[in-house]
C-alpha cells in the first residue's frame, strides 16, 4: 500500500520545478574564466541580452547587442543572431542589469539557446550584477561605438 502523497508535498514539488533554472552549474562560465580567454585562447561569441543603454555604457569586448531578452522584440533580435551561428558553437550570454533574481533577460534568453538546439551554451555568472560581478574585479570593458 502507498502512502498518500499531501498536499502541501504535490505544491512544494511544483514550486520547485517552477523555479528550476534552466541552465545547469556546468553550464555557468566564471567571470575570471572569461576575462582570461578575451586575452588568449579561443573567443566564444558573446551575446548581450540586457538593455541597450547599458550595453552603450559598456560591455565586455567582443560582444554582440543581441536582445533584451524580455521583450518580444529583443527575443526575435536574439533568434535572428543566432541564426547566424552554429548550433555546436560555444555561446556565451549575459546581461548583469540586476540580481539574477529578478532579471527578466537571462531565463528567456537561455530557454531560447535550449529551443535552438544550442549544444555549447553557457551563461555568464553575474548573480548580482556586471558592475559588481565584472567591472569592479578588474575585467575588461569596452564602450559601443558612436
Amino acid at each position: 500500500m502507498r502512502a498518500p502523497v499531501s498536499v502541501a508535498a504535490l505544491l512544494a514539488l511544483s514550486a520547485a520545478a517552477l523555479m528550476a533554472e534552466p541552465w545547469k552549474d556546468s553550464e555557468l562560465l566564471q567571470p575570471a574564466a572569461l576575462a582570461a580567454r578575451l586575452t588568449n585562447g579561443a573567443k566564444p561569441a558573446i551575446l548581450y541580452v540586457g538593455p541597450a543603454v547599458l550595453f552603450r555604457s559598456k560591455h565586455i569586448p567582443g560582444a554582440v547587442l543581441a536582445g533584451p531578452a524580455a521583450t518580444a522584440e529583443g527575443l526575435a533580435l536574439f533568434r535572428q543572431t543566432l541564426a547566424r551561428i552554429p548550433r555546436n558553437s560555444e555561446v556565451v550570454v549575459y546581461c548583469g542589469c540586476c540580481p539574477w533574481s529578478v532579471c527578466p533577460n537571462i531565463r528567456p534568453a537561455f530557454q531560447v539557446l535550449r529551443d535552438m538546439g544550442f549544444t555549447n551554451a553557457r551563461l555568464l555568472s553575474l548573480p548580482t550584477s556586471f558592475y559588481t560581478d565584472w567591472i569592479s574585479k578588474g575585467y575588461p570593458i569596452e564602450k559601443a561605438q558612436p
